[in-house]
């Protein structure tokens, strides 16, 4: 949320219309390389209709990035607090999937205002990494009071929270390596990488969204049970490809 984009790129705040707004959004949509399914074609556009109306009702991008954080937040602790039933999942998973829509509509936001500020960009990403690991230590409580599964599957969700914290850690170290090693604080918005929907389809084990969505079977203990480890199985291989490429990339700014 940090680039700086003049606002007559965009359309500049004096566009007050919401298809006004959405237009000036889709000139200006950040590069689709690495992004995962989810993120890449439900959850960017979600937001960017969410940008739309917060540009047009007059909030700021830290006023959408305090509702994500609040709809995130009450996910998981519905997770952590009530018996996994049915209710109790799809209340979760809307819950999330919606913090998670407000968290792509505060970039936009920004760049539709003109440019974001380095202290938006740091509360962005606190509100990302308590959501990280807290979402895991929810599944943990969980399992933990409820059920359904024996003391040694808890290693599952605790092992999930040390990948999604290392995951989020490095992405965001070697973004700014790169920041450095070019002299600009300005978000990268050119990556190299591949772009197509098969590879955003390959990498969508380790989508955020995906996991929102997958606690609408929460309230089968069993299955989501088998779907959470699946998926931290498959954020494990994930991570180590990751960390192969992101530390060759950040050797090759030597």
């Amino acid at each position: 949320m940090s680039e700086t984009v003049h606002p007559a790129t965009l359309g500049g705040p004096e566009r007050k219309s919401v298809s006004a707004a959405l237009e000036s959004l889709r000139k200006a949509q950040k590069p689709s390389a690495g992004a995962p399914a989810y993120s890449r074609f439900v959850n960017r556009p979600l937001g960017r209709m969410i940008a739309a109306v917060a540009f047009v009702i007059g909030l700021t991008p830290n006023q959408v990035t305090a509702i994500s954080a609040a709809f995130t937040l009450a996910g998981i602790a519905v997770i952590a607090a009530a018996p996994p039933m049915i209710v109790t999942g799809i209340a979760a998973a809307l819950l999330l999937v919606v913090g998670y829509a407000f968290d792509a509509a505060d970039g936009q936001l920004a760049r539709l205002r003109g440019g974001g500020s380095l202290a938006g960009e740091w509360l962005d990403h606190v509100v990302d990494a308590f959501k990280a690991s807290l979402l895991h230590a929810a599944v943990l409580v969980s399992w933990f009071r409820f059920g359904p599964v024996d003391g040694g599957m808890l290693l599952v969700p605790l092992g999930f929270m040390v990948v999604s914290a290392v995951f989020f850690f490095c992405m965001i170290l070697t973004d700014q390596l790169r920041r450095l090693h070019r002299g600009s604080s300005a978000m990268i918005l050119q990556r190299s990488g591949p772009t197509s929907a098969l590879y955003a389809l390959a990498v969508v084990p380790a989508d955020y969204g995906l996991l929102c969505v997958v606690f609408l079977l929460f309230g089968l203990p069993v299955v989501f049970a088998v779907l959470y480890t699946a998926l931290f199985a498959a954020n494990v291989l994930v991570l180590l490809v990751c960390l192969v490429r992101w530390f060759r990339a950040v050797r090759a700014l030597d």
